[in-house]
């Protein structure tokens, strides 16, 4: 266990690998530990860092630092700590929400982004999100299998309003007209059976070239837990593309079972 302190609050977070920084950031349900088989797949090449973020997993709870605003400075803060430089993101969720402000933010420190199952707006995310408990969320959207459990542990244990907190302010979450103007590279992955977020329309006349969308088929809101193996195919060809290059020069491939939008 890792842990360094921000502003006198300690934030929890777990390394493995060597080589160019990789940084998982998790969703509204768990904590860094379901990003273990995608950090295992990762650490091959990379040095693969899952980060707790404030009210969730081993990180401090303290109410004042849930807005997003907080936990994309959380980030920013982490990365300076680490003397990181240019790093890829993977987020999941509220992760990838907090992950997309951070490179629309610091656009020269973000080499690349896989934004999973992340709402562009408001009105993407089911209400049930923003109204249920921990519990009956972790039941709605985690397979119940041995893979699922350490989500489903951690789940519960987050402090509920850091999960309110970051539908505090709903602007925040009309990312479609800022992911327009983004030149970095951006991977956007659904789930075709997520009952959380909905799929959004891009007008792919209009989206930039550095962003894709994929739609993963038989998967729902933890695509990286319910086809691990497939999602780390993908995982791994998102970070083996050469810097630069567009996620839409990724090769097709039957296996991540996925529809390209």
């Amino acid at each position: 266990m890792s842990a360094i302190l921000l502003d006198g609050g300690i934030v929890h977070y777990e390394v493995i690998g060597r080589g160019r920084p990789v940084i998982f950031l998790h969703g509204w349900v768990g904590s860094w530990r379901y990003w273990i088989p995608a950090l295992q797949s990762a650490s091959t090449d990379f040095r693969a860092y899952a980060v707790d973020l404030w009210g969730f997993g081993d990180t401090a709870r303290e109410t004042e630092r849930y807005s997003l605003d907080k936990q994309v400075a959380l980030l920013d803060q982490f990365l300076q700590e680490l003397g990181m430089g240019k790093v890829a993101l993977i987020g999941h969720g509220l992760g990838a929400i907090v992950g997309l402000h951070f490179t629309l933010r610091h656009p020269n420190t973000v080499d690349r982004i896989m934004a999973i199952n992340t709402p562009v707006d408001i009105d993407g995310v089911n209400a049930r999100m923003r109204n249920d408990t921990l519990a009956n969320l972790a039941d709605w959207l985690l397979s119940k299998n041995s893979e699922s459990e350490p989500a489903r542990e951690d789940g519960v244990r987050a402090d509920p309003l850091a999960v309110q907190a970051s539908f505090n302010n709903p602007e925040q979450f009309n990312l479609t007209g800022k992911l327009l103007g983004m030149n970095n590279a951006c991977l956007m992955v659904y789930g075709q059976n997520d009952p959380a977020i909905t799929l959004p329309m891009l007008d792919p006349n209009l989206t930039p070239s550095m962003i894709h969308l994929l739609q993963l088929e038989q998967v729902g809101h933890f695509p990286m837990l319910d086809d691990s193996a497939g999602f780390n195919r993908l995982l791994i060809d998102f970070l083996a593309l050469p810097s630069g290059d567009s996620p839409r020069n990724l090769q097709m491939k039957e296996e991540w079972k996925r529809r390209v939008r």
